[in-house]
């Protein structure tokens, strides 16, 4: 109740005051109650007084409510004066719940369902831990692969469910005192979270990312591969050597058995052949030119129509990471058309800094923030902001400028994994008791920090002013 009480009050007061109190130059009315959301937004993802989810929803009420051109009369009053700003249309706001990023997550939505409702993805597992023997530290490199593979397509979540129950009869393995345990054990979370980054899908962060990745910054599913899957199979190498200096395991060999065996029905093979087909689509989008958007509705429409996924399996979607990325889009469409965004920036010397200043700045700020809160609300806090600040510096477009900071700040945040609570992955491992706090803050930080110092170069791969 506190927290809420906290959450409330703050945004009001931001709300009422005087506007010359606000020490952001040039702001308005409308501009003043986009603050005020903003500041609503940020304690209440930050607090947890709701759900984070219905923060979002929470978000595009209060921004259909108080600055659409159809929100409460009282708010509409004085439409015109100077100083008041300009009301905003409010389709765009109804809209955001069916952005094209939302669709695009929900076909990676539906090839998850599908794929472990027809185990595509356990046979899989299966099949690519055979080449790695038997050997703990390969076997290890195998599971995280695998897990890297299957984050990149599904939820990160999902997956972690799915590693760790094949990760059990390994562990019977290893004697209790064996630090092998914890390796073994922390290797998938964190696989899962470093895999996250190689599609826009793997991960929310992404989808946000890719809300202000247009125009001529736009970016493709096989362009954002090209930089984040490479970038993903180094940070995975370096996260394995890393666990195996901190928790090397004493068993010499491991013989991993899973019973399992691809399903032969035909519904199975229109499983197989749109996964496969899906993700060859997403990748060749310069071949037949369908976007990654369009791409996306082909599993939802093959698998509605065939029955695959039924009523009973959409109640398993994960709705509340599609209202909580709507949130976010909402918030950065307030930001932006408001002209908030421009003022706050404009408020702050950045001018004074070095690009390559504001880039660390930005990426350290979202790996803290999301060690704490949610990544999405992190991503969806921040993004808008380095979107905006990102085409107002002249000395940012030498160094990736809007590009660059938005996608340092996406990756940052899927680096994020240094706490139980930072990443559900996190909070599944640390729930099977074989992991310490310290042993996870240890290597996670690490990781991490590593991960942060790295962006730059992967990220300079992608041509910017091609």
């Amino acid at each position: 109740m506190r927290n809420l009480f906290i959450s409330i009050l703050i945004p009001v007061i931001v709300l009422i005051i005087p506007i010359d109190w606000i020490p952001i130059a040039g702001i308005t009315i409308i501009e003043q109650r986009v603050l005020a959301i903003f500041v609503m937004a940020i304690l209440f993802w930050v607090l947890e007084p709701i759900p984070v989810f219905a923060t979002s929803v929470v978000i595009v009420t209060s921004e259909l409510l108080m600055i659409s051109n159809k929100g409460l009369t009282w708010f509409r009053s004085g439409a015109g004066a100077e100083g008041f700003g300009v009301l905003l249309p409010y389709q765009p706001f109804m809209k955001t719940f069916s952005s094209p990023i939302i669709m695009l997550f929900l076909g990676g939505f539906f090839l998850a369902i599908a794929a472990t409702k027809y185990k595509l993805d356990i046979n899989l597992a299966r099949l690519f831990l055979k080449p790695f023997g038997e050997k703990p530290q390969n076997v290890m490199f195998g599971l995280m692969m695998i897990t890297a593979i299957f984050s990149m397509f599904m939820s990160n979540t999902a997956t972690t469910a799915l590693m760790l129950a094949i990760l059990a009869p390994v562990l019977m393995m290893l004697e209790a005192d064996d630090s092998g345990r914890i390796a073994f054990t922390l290797c998938i979370p964190f696989a899962a979270n470093i895999g996250g980054i190689g599609t826009p899908i793997g991960t929310p962060p992404n989808a946000v990312a890719m809300k202000y990745l247009t125009g001529e910054t736009q970016i493709n599913f096989a362009e954002w591969m090209f930089f984040g899957f490479p970038f993903a199979m180094i940070m995975l190498f370096i996260c394995w050597r890393i666990l195996l200096l901190f928790f090397p395991p004493k068993r010499v060999s491991i013989t991993l058995t899973i019973k399992s065996s691809f399903l032969k029905s035909w519904q199975a093979y229109v499983v197989y052949f749109t996964f496969g087909l899906t993700i060859i689509l997403w990748l060749t989008g310069f071949i037949h030119g369908m976007n990654s958007y369009v791409v996306a509705m082909i599993p939802v429409a093959v698998f509605v129509s065939t029955k695959i996924i039924s009523a009973e399996d959409l109640k398993r979607i994960s709705w509340d990471v599609l209202w909580l990325i709507s949130g976010g889009i909402a918030l950065g469409l307030a930001l932006e058309k408001s002209g908030l965004s421009a003022h706050m920036i404009g408020s702050v010397p950045f001018t004074y800094l070095s690009p390559l200043v504001i880039v660390i700045i930005a990426t350290l700020l979202s790996f803290t923030m999301s060690n704490f809160i949610s990544n999405t609300a992190t991503a969806n806090l921040l993004l808008p902001l380095m979107a905006a600040l990102g085409t107002s510096l002249p000395a940012l477009v030498e160094f990736g400028g809007q590009k660059m900071l938005i996608i340092g700040v996406a990756f940052s945040c899927s680096f994020a994994m240094s706490f139980p609570v930072s990443t559900p992955p996190n909070a599944m491992a640390y729930a099977t008791g074989n992991v310490k706090n310290l042993n996870m803050i240890k290597t996670g930080a690490i990781i991490g920090l590593l991960g942060i110092c790295m962006i730059y170069d992967p990220v300079d791969l992608y041509p910017y002013n091609s």
